[in-house]
């Protein structure tokens, strides 16, 4: 099995639009004939070699690809592997380092009955993902952050069985968490692992869409 592939060096953040919008032009692109499978490794290949270059904005794109696959196999790393490809899984030292770049600034939080849409240099973040970099931010001394990670956290119980993203972040905050986190890729093995426990089976989800945005 190919060895996880390093965190690439930063180099700049695209906004959620033109990810979204290069995405679509690619899956537009593939040959309709292709098996869903095989469409699925071929987009997300081209996505994680834009994040392989350092542009981050399309490994937090992949982040997310990466949890609805494991949410549709029923937390099977073993098969998201098999679909995405060896060495592509996007591990726990790739999303902190995604987490730790995500300019929150420009991060799209619409309150509650807010009809507004996204500017295009918006930053849109599944709740689970937005948790995530509450989380690390709040660790390195961010007072605003750790205020919103503690509201955000008070209400998890009453959304953990409607979104079942949730299990990613629990997972995501066992990791981070523990006495000496680790700064090299885990790799799919050690996600599987009983230590950090793997994303707990949610039902199959449909292929994925625009990210459900945050409240």
């Amino acid at each position: 099995m190919a060895e996880p592939a390093p965190v690439p060096r930063f180099r700049s953040f695209s906004a959620t639009m033109r990810v979204d919008a290069l995405v679509s032009d690619w899956r537009a692109a593939l040959p309709v004939e292709l098996p869903t499978e095989e469409r699925e490794r071929q987009l997300y290949a081209q996505a994680f070699d834009a994040y392989l270059e350092g542009d981050y904005g399309f490994g937090l794109w992949c982040w997310h690809e990466v949890d609805r696959l494991t949410n549709a196999f029923n937390g099977s790393v073993r098969e998201v592997t098999r679909v995405l490809g060896p060495g592509r899984y996007l591990g726990f030292s790739h999303r902190k380092a995604i987490a730790e770049q995500v300019p929150i600034e420009k991060v799209y939080r619409p309150r509650k009955g807010d009809m507004s849409t996204p500017r295009t240099d918006a930053i849109v973040l599944a709740h689970y993902q937005l948790l995530c970099v509450y989380l690390v931010r709040s660790r390195s001394g961010d007072p605003k952050s750790k205020a919103q990670l503690d509201i955000a956290l008070g209400e998890l119980e009453d959304r953990r069985r409607a979104d079942p993203f949730l299990r990613h972040f629990e997972t995501f905050r066992r990791l981070l968490e523990r006495p000496t986190a680790p700064e090299a890729a885990p790799g799919p093995a050690s996600e599987q692992a009983p230590s950090p426990a793997a994303p707990a089976p949610p039902t199959p989800e449909p292929p994925r869409g625009r990210r459900a945005k945050s409240s």
